[in-house]
């Protein structure tokens, strides 16, 4: 079993894509954006094989453009043969599976012919790039089945008519999923007969939209697994929970974590890989590999404190507390508990008191370094936060640009800046 997280990083400096609007999308900016965007990716399979993350949905937008032939029309596959080629041999070196999941606005059902058409043009730009990866059949395109347009029967005709029609190479990496709204579990184990593209179980769709049959998520998963072969490798599916007090369907910010270790529990018997679909992506991410860990070692829970502590005790210096006597026992690996404490802090408002207790426990990284310029400019900024805690971005932004300049890596690694 492996647990990943969704295209971006949390938490980690200099990780991100870059984009471009569609009147600069000259050949140059768009080279330049692809390099770019391949280099970042590559970092961020390194960064998950140093995690232990082993599944991992790549963005959509790594090549700008990709499905919209008229503005770029750059032979990317081939221009960055050997990049691609030097990114999918991390992946099979470091045993992650990678996959894609193409937006709401791919629908091979609908009752337009552009549509339909963008949105094979769409599955062909996704599948060209895990080719172009030379990843086997098990490295996925996830897609809703589309709307429903008046009639569900007549929409699901449509999806199966378009998709017998797609090419093989297509047809070899899709995989669908039921959504919160219109489709059901049920339906798509259907659509599946129908099509023979293997199924995704997604638990909080589920939830929202649970169809006429009763089951829990082990029984569905069952039924899911059935939909794939051995070339498909392990079934996935998609885990998250609901955000509280939001719409029905957001996803939460975090993966709380004794609510996750019972859905594990209950479907760890199964041979499956399960994607977290959460906004802090890849924090959530490690959380629950190391909840999972057969044998978990106190060292990469003091691992991930050094990246919390200051976050936690801007928010919470009694959590904080808690933690520090709760790693003293080193014969020990309470990685629900520590987990729990962080979730509680996070929940708490930020008060004056821990937040001028972090930002003097980050500036003594600093203190015997600065220059009398950037020290003015902290005592400055930091007097601005103690009477607007509003402005505590504005000083965080100058002490990341500090710990990057004097490379100070303790710092630069933390979640203080992100969360």
């Amino acid at each position: 079993m492996s647990i990943g997280y969704a295209c971006l990083t949390r938490g980690i400096a200099d990780l991100s894509y870059k984009t471009c609007r569609k009147q600069n999308a000259t050949e140059e900016n768009l080279l330049s954006l692809i390099e770019h965007n391949l280099t970042t990716l590559e970092a961020m399979i390194d960064y998950n094989n140093q995690n232990d993350i082993r599944l991992f949905r790549m963005s959509s937008d790594i090549i700008p453009f990709g499905s919209d032939f008229s503005v770029n029309d750059l032979d990317w596959s081939q221009i960055f043969k050997e990049q691609f080629e030097r990114i999918g041999e991390k992946v099979k070196d470091y045993g992650i599976r990678v996959s894609m999941h193409p937006g709401q606005y791919t629908v091979l059902n609908s009752k337009n012919e552009d549509v339909v058409n963008r949105a094979i043009d769409d599955l062909t730009y996704h599948t060209l790039f895990i080719d172009s990866l030379n990843v086997d059949a098990s490295h996925k395109i996830i897609l809703h089945i589309g709307g429903v347009y008046g009639d569900k029967d007549q929409a699901i005709e449509r999806f199966v008519k378009v998709y017998k029609k797609l090419d093989q190479r297509i047809k070899k990496r899709l995989i669908i999923e039921n959504d919160d709204r219109l489709y059901t579990i049920e339906d798509v184990l259907s659509i599946s007969q129908q099509t023979g593209a293997p199924v995704v179980y997604d638990n909080l769709h589920h939830f929202i939209n649970p169809g006429e049959t009763l089951g829990n998520d082990k029984h569905w998963i069952e039924k899911a697994q059935e939909t794939w072969s051995l070339d498909d490798g392990r079934a996935k599916v998609h885990y998250s929970q609901q955000q509280l007090n939001a719409r029905e369907g957001a996803h939460s910010q975090t993966v709380r974590i004794k609510e996750f270790m019972d859905y594990y529990e209950s479907v760890k018997s199964l041979d499956i890989d399960i994607m977290l679909e959460v906004k802090d992506k890849n924090l959530s991410a490690v959380k629950c590999v190391l909840a999972t860990k057969n044998e978990g070692a106190i060292k990469d829970l003091e691992k991930e404190w050094s990246r919390y502590k200051y976050a936690v005790l801007e928010r919470s210096p009694q959590s904080y507390q808690f933690i520090r006597e709760l790693l003293k026992d080193k014969d020990k690996y309470p990685v629900v508990p520590f987990y729990e404490q962080i979730e509680e802090a996070m929940e708490t408002p930020l008060s004056i008191g821990g937040v001028r207790n972090a930002i003097e426990h980050v500036w003594g990284y600093f203190n015997d370094k600065v220059s009398e310029k950037e020290k003015n400019r902290y005592v400055r900024y930091k007097e601005e936060v103690l009477s607007d805690v509003s402005s505590l971005p504005k000083l965080k932004r100058m002490l990341r640009k500090l710990a990057v300049k004097y490379d100070i890596s303790y710092l630069i690694e933390s979640y203080y800046f992100d969360i």
